[in-house]
C-alpha cells in the first residue's frame, strides 16, 4: 500500500545528531501526530537494523515531531485494508520494531510530549529509558474503540504492576506524566523547555561508560527477566565473567585499585 505522506517533502524518519555518539530519530508525520503508518514502521525498521551494527552511535534518542511524541497506528490505513490476514502482517510489522528496540546493543530513550497513546505508549514502554515532559499525557485506548490494545500491553505488563496495567488496558483512560512516572513507564518528568537538556544529560552519562559493558548489560536484564531466578543468576553470573575479561572492564577496575580516573578506548 502506498504510503499517504509525500515522501519528497519530508522524510517519514528523520535522524540528526545531537551529540557525539548520539542519534536521534524523530518520528515525522506531525499532521497525524506521528501516527505509525506502514511506511513509518518500514523506516524505523529499516533505521533501527542499521544502528545496531554502527559502534559508533552509543545511544538513541527517539523523538516525535509536532504537537505528540506518538498516536498509536494509523487508523486510516487499518481501516482501508480490513482483512484478518493484513492485520496480522501489521502487527507482526509492528512487533518486530518494537523488539529491535530492546534486542539493539545501545540503549533507547523516548523523548515524549504531547500525547503517546496505543502503539505510541508502547513505545515508551519498549524504550530503555523514557523522559517526558510534565504535562505529557498517556494511553493505552484502543478498548475505547472497540479494540483491546493487546500488543501494547506486553510492554505494559513488563514496565508496570499488574493491576495499574489492566487499569490502563481496561479503561482506556488517559494517564498524566506524573502517574506515568509513579507506576515506572517513564523515568522523569520534566518542564518542557528542560525534556532536551535531560535527555542530553542521561545519554551524556551512558556515553561516558564503555560500549562493551553497556551492551552486554542491556541484553542481559531482558533475557533474564523472562527466567526463574536460578537461570537468571546462571546467566548473570557467565555474563559477569565474560565482561570482567573484556579490556575496558580490567582498566576500569586497576583504576580503581590505583585511584586514577580510567582511560578507556573510545
Amino acid at each position: 500500500m502506498a504510503e499517504s505522506d509525500n515522501r519528497a517533502a519530508a522524510p517519514l524518519l528523520q535522524e540528526s545528531l545531537d551529540a557525539p555518539g548520539v542519534l536521534r530519530l524523530t518520528l515525522n508525520r506531525p499532521d497525524a501526530f506521528n501516527a505509525l503508518s506502514e511506511g513509518l514502521l518500514d523506516a524505523l525498521s529499516a533505521a533501527l537494523a542499521r544502528i545496531a551494527s554502527d559502534p559508533a552511535v552509543r545511544v538513541v534518542v527517539l523523538a516525535g515531531a509536532g504537537r505528540a511524541f506518538c498516536a498509536g497506528h494509523d487508523l486510516r490505513e487499518m481501516r482501508a485494508q480490513p482483512s484478518h490476514d493484513y492485520y496480522r502482517r501489521l502487527f507482526e510489522r509492528c512487533t518486530r520494531v518494537m523488539m529491535a528496540i530492546q534486542k539493539m546493543p545501545q540503549p533507547v530513550i523516548a523523548r515524549v510530549h504531547g500525547i503517546a497513546t496505543a502503539a505510541g505508549c508502547q513505545l515508551v514502554a519498549m524504550c530503555d529509558l523514557a523522559v517526558a515532559a510534565d504535562d505529557a499525557r498517556f494511553a493505552v485506548s484502543g478498548v475505547n474503540l472497540g479494540l483491546f490494545c493487546s500488543t501494547p500491553g506486553v510492554a505494559l505488563s513488563r514496565n508496570l504492576g499488574r493491576k495499574q496495567a489492566m487499569e490502563m488496558l481496561l479503561t482506556g483512560d488517559m494517564i498524566s506524566a506524573q502517574a506515568a512516572r509513579e507506576r515506572g513507564l517513564i523515568n522523569t518528568a520534566v518542564a518542557l523547555q528542560a525534556l532536551d537538556a535531560e535527555v542530553a544529560r542521561l545519554a551524556a552519562s551512558i556515553c561516558a561508560k564503555p560500549a562493551a559493558a553497556v551492551a552486554a548489560g542491556k541484553g542481559l536484564f531482558y533475557r533474564q527477566l523472562e527466567m526463574g531466578i536460578e537461570a537468571a543468576y546462571q546467566l548473570a553470573g557467565q555474563t559477569m565473567a565474560c565482561n570482567m575479561m573484556d579490556e575496558s572492564a580490567l582498566e576500569g577496575v586497576q583504576a580503581f585499585l590505583d585511584k586514577r580516573a580510567p582511560a578507556w578506548r573510545a
